[in-house]
């Protein structure tokens, strides 16, 4: 007889105390007893902090929560009712699976009914999401799926993925990646992220593309990319030939084709612990080509120097720094 094994009536307490935690931490008169009683909590099993997480990040998708939590508990006193307080609380019940307010929630706009998350780490993975679109993850990569009455929604979190997506024209699927977005019906295309900087590009069909997340934007065709970083009023708009490169990963590829090492550091970067920094701007300005193994880029790295006039140091945190090798009539 096994006891140790949770039950559905455990997971639904673990539910109900995530989402009561959820609602008190983000009130202006939560105390300082209350946060020492939630850490006492999530250190009884693991489980609890994981439930917490789902249910903060389905809080605040939906917008449901207050921007940012107060620093310090505030002596308690009498508030005036705010504007979220209600939605709030309609979103505990409908995490805790009542159908009728879920259903409320639903009609409005303001709770998905599935949500998703995923992560890769040292392998290429290929997930389906609740609404039959197929992603393939990259290494290292993150991404969460929400299904809105109105919308299907993806946050790439961090990385890379490849998204066959369901065609429902009536039920648009909007990727998040960086401030910017992609919208489409159905299609094929890729979206790669590294810290501020995205690039889509598109196989299949067509999406339209704005680099500050409104519904506006650009439309691609087969064959085109759209790069954009943080604060662009517009994205970069290119046909590519080979546009195939940026696909190589599903291979487990990386192709560098004539990059400045500037252009190519964001692309190996993606795929190392620590990033590798350039000395200067010289530096970065050296052009590397060559077809690489995304499984074992740290030995990339380590033979630059073999084909390329630049040699190795270390910073003072530990990150590889490349530096040029100046031709003999530079020197002194």
């Amino acid at each position: 007889m096994n006891q140790d094994r949770p039950t559905a009536a455990d997971d639904d307490a673990i539910t109900d105390a995530a989402a009561h935690w959820c609602m008190r931490l983000h009130a202006e008169d939560c105390s300082e007893a209350e946060r020492e009683a939630f850490a006492r909590w999530l250190a009884m099993d693991a489980r609890h902090a994981e439930e917490y997480q789902a249910v903060l990040e389905i809080w605040q998708t939906a917008d449901l929560l207050p921007r940012m939590a107060p620093a310090r508990a505030r002596p308690a006193r009498p508030t005036a009712p705010r504007n979220w307080r209600p939605l709030a609380s309609a979103a505990v019940i409908a995490l805790l699976a009542l159908p009728a307010i879920a259903w409320i929630g639903w009609e409005q706009g303001l709770l998905p009914n599935r949500y998703q998350h995923f992560d890769s780490a040292g392998q290429v993975r290929t997930v389906q999401l609740a609404d039959g679109s197929q992603v393939e993850l990259n290494l290292n990569s993150e991404l969460r799926y929400f299904n809105f009455k109105h919308h299907r929604q993806v946050d790439l979190i961090k990385g890379e993925a490849f998204f066959e997506v369901t065609h429902d024209s009536t039920h648009p699927f909007i990727v998040h990646a960086g401030r910017g977005q992609i919208r489409v019906t159905g299609t094929q295309f890729n979206v790669w992220k590294y810290q501020d900087q995205v690039k889509v590009t598109l196989v299949e069909g067509s999406v339209l593309v704005s680099s500050h997340g409104d519904e506006g934007g650009y439309h691609l065709g087969p064959g085109m990319q759209a790069s954009y970083r943080t604060g662009d009023f517009e994205p970069q708009l290119a046909q590519s030939d080979d546009y195939a490169n940026s696909l190589a990963w599903r291979s487990g590829r990386m192709v560098l084709d004539n990059l400045s090492l500037s252009q190519a550091l964001p692309m190996i970067n993606r795929y190392l612990e620590k990033p590798l920094m350039l000395a200067d701007n010289a530096v970065g300005g050296i052009h590397i080509s060559g077809i690489y193994d995304t499984r074992d880029v740290r030995q990339l790295v380590d033979n630059l120097p073999k084909v390329l006039p630049v040699y190795l140091t270390r910073s003072n945190d530990g990150s590889t720094v490349l530096n040029r090798i100046l031709p003999s009539s530079q020197k002194r």
